[in-house]
């Protein structure tokens, strides 16, 4: 069966978005209220209004590749991809990627980790999209902007579902151009 996935109004799509992220209390511990997206990835309509939510602001300028963070920002890169005629780059944790990569070290709350890309996967002077599902601290995003530069790839921006607004990833991200479809 056949959805149509078009929303013509923003307001109207922003709400059918919201109306499809569950709030979990405590998960994945006591305290913390998880923003859980299954629901919107299962709704047809929904899901195709975040997509074009995340690319729509960066259509104009023209992109050449959507490097999305493991693992939500995959669900969300690649679709992103395809709507912007662009190459989707996964960005990955150590160790996950099978040919030469290069590799960007980020902190954690308790040590560091490591994202990665194929080497060869950023063309120097394309223009990049970083995508991810939440901006929370910017660690994350702060290692996968510097790992696109040092590829020799330009940031045309940011684009993420949820920015969780009490934490500091927006300062993290400062030099780059953030678009949050929501702020929670």
């Amino acid at each position: 069966m056949a959805h149509d996935t078009t929303i013509a109004d923003g307001a109207a799509a922003l709400e059918l978005i919201q109306a499809h992220i569950r709030d979990v209390p405590d998960f994945p511990r006591p305290g913390v209220l998880f923003k859980d997206i299954t629901p919107l990835l299962n709704h047809p309509q929904a899901f195709a209004a975040a997509v074009a939510g995340l690319v729509d602001p960066f259509r104009a300028g023209g992109v050449d590749h959507v490097v999305g963070l493991e693992a939500r920002g995959f669900i969300f890169g690649a679709p992103a991809a395809l709507a912007l005629d662009a190459g989707f780059v996964p960005a990955r944790k150590a160790g996950k990627l099978p040919a030469d990569t290069l590799g960007q070290a980020y902190d954690l709350e308790y040590g560091t980790a490591v994202l990665e890309i194929h080497a060869d996967a950023i063309t120097p002077g394309s223009r990049v999209l970083v995508l991810d599902d939440v901006l929370a601290t910017g660690g994350t995003g702060r290692a996968a902007v510097d790992l696109v530069r040092r590829a020799g790839g330009t940031v045309v921006g940011f684009s993420v579902l949820m920015e969780l607004s009490a934490l500091p990833g927006r300062e993290k991200l400062s030099d780059v151009e953030l678009h949050a479809l929501l702020s929670v």
